[in-house]
């Protein structure tokens, strides 16, 4: 009898300047259950290379600072050429509990979901765990009005942990997804948009000094593109307006040297 498929599980972190928490998030995961770990370095000013050399993981260099978005977009890419089944992103900036990498990869496994958020605002109160006030309650207001045009009822769609099955990645047109951190909220809309099955998973986070955070500035101009994508997207919607960035396709992936090269 043969043996059942076991699904390749890749981890991507789109990394920037994360030399601090790089080592604690890698020797967090439950690398009985990874098969290979990609980090991409979005041409930080630190040792994020070196220490991801050190750690041996697979490890891919933008040439300069290209945006969240893009450092997302090559961490897809890269995922994908390496034969990932399931694909984590996990920010290496130990925010997120990587110890729960098996919840999160569960409910695709179980073919349960296409999608699966790890999600701050399910379980314990953000607040009561460090998450300043104002950025609970404009998550609250985002994710309000992004499950209303969405015609879902998540808790959350602002999280930096997630999991992907391949084929939601072919099927999403990530290219012409923008290169700041609205692209979080971009694949989002296709992914409603191509009827993929979403799940979440209850997250704790962590607040301290090393971890990422956004300033209020940062947060308020990411608040704006939030509603500027729900009205581009509503017109699609509507028929009003189609755009070809929210519908499905089969992505080409060629090799690409000019943003990212293996050092």
């Amino acid at each position: 009898m043969t043996a059942p498929h076991k699904p390749k599980v890749v981890v991507v972190m789109p990394a920037y300047n994360a030399a601090k928490t790089l080592h604690m998030t890698y020797a967090d995961l439950p690398h009985e259950v990874v098969d290979l770990v990609i980090l991409v370095d979005d041409g930080s000013k630190d040792e994020t290379s070196k220490i991801a050399r050190e750690l041996g993981l697979e490890l891919f260099v933008h040439n300069r600072n290209y945006g969240y978005g893009a450092n997302q977009k090559t961490c897809y890419r890269e995922a994908l050429k390496a034969g990932a089944d399931i694909i984590v992103m996990v920010h290496p900036d130990y925010q997120y509990d990587p110890t729960l990498l098996p919840d999160i990869i569960r409910p695709i496994q179980e073919g349960r979901a296409d999608v699966v958020l790890g999600s701050r605002l399910l379980g314990r109160s953000p607040v009561a765990q460090g998450m300043p006030w104002w950025k609970y309650l404009a998550n609250r207001f985002l994710t309000g009005l992004e499950n209303r045009v969405f015609g879902l009822k998540l808790a959350e769609y602002h999280t930096g942990y997630r999991a992907f099955r391949r084929e939601v990645l072919e099927a999403v047109n990530l290219e012409m997804n923008s290169d700041a951190f609205i692209f979080d909220q971009e694949i989002m809309a296709q992914i409603v948009e191509i009827r993929m099955r979403v799940a979440e998973v209850g997250v704790p986070t962590r607040y301290f000094a090393q971890a990422s955070s956004a300033s209020f500035v940062q947060s308020s101009i990411y608040g704006l593109s939030i509603l500027w994508l729900l009205w581009r997207y509503w017109l699609h919607k509507s028929g009003l307006l189609r755009q070809r960035r929210f519908e499905s396709l089969q992505l080409r992936y060629r090799g690409q040297t000019t943003a990212a090269e293996k050092p």
